[in-house]
């Protein structure tokens, strides 16, 4: 089990970095060999079903994810979307919280409880490397560029 926090700070306002955080098919944009298929209506709420698939040919594997939270960023409130991953192979939780830091600036966490099926614990600390690695690229990504697709 990895479990790791992201901190960044975007000159956007809360709601516009919400927005881009939490636009699922976004995701394929940033996340290089990755499709994002949300299955679920729109608009974006608890019960909202994604499914992230990783890989090329033999070697993806799908990352169905679930949002068990959602309160978009308010009157000054902090947003948070917490995702429940449900897959047999990538397992855990994913947290997003977006709040103001200040004249049109916002404050982004993102907290992840990582999991690998079949990977033993000596590795953690590597998934835990790549993992802060990857999500890293794939926040900064979502929060520079256009917003819509």
């Amino acid at each position: 089990m990895v479990l790791f926090t992201l901190e960044r700070l975007t000159p956007l306002p809360a709601d516009a970095a919400w927005r881009r955080l939490t636009d699922w098919p976004r995701h394929a944009d940033v996340v290089p060999l990755t499709r994002v298929t949300v299955r679920t209506p729109p608009p974006t709420g608890e019960r909202t079903v994604f499914v992230a698939r990783s890989g090329v040919g033999a070697l993806a594997f799908d990352d169905p994810m679930e949002v068990v939270v959602w309160r978009p960023p308010e009157g000054g409130e902090p947003g948070v979307c917490r995702l429940a991953k449900r897959g047999s192979f990538v397992m855990g939780w994913a947290e997003i919280e977006v709040q103001l830091y200040g004249e049109g600036t916002s404050r982004v966490l993102w907290r992840e409880d990582l999991r690998v099926r079949w990977l033993p614990g000596i590795f953690d600390r590597a998934l835990g490397w790549l993992a802060r690695r990857m999500f890293g690229r794939a926040v900064d990504g979502l929060l520079k560029g256009p917003e819509t697709r």
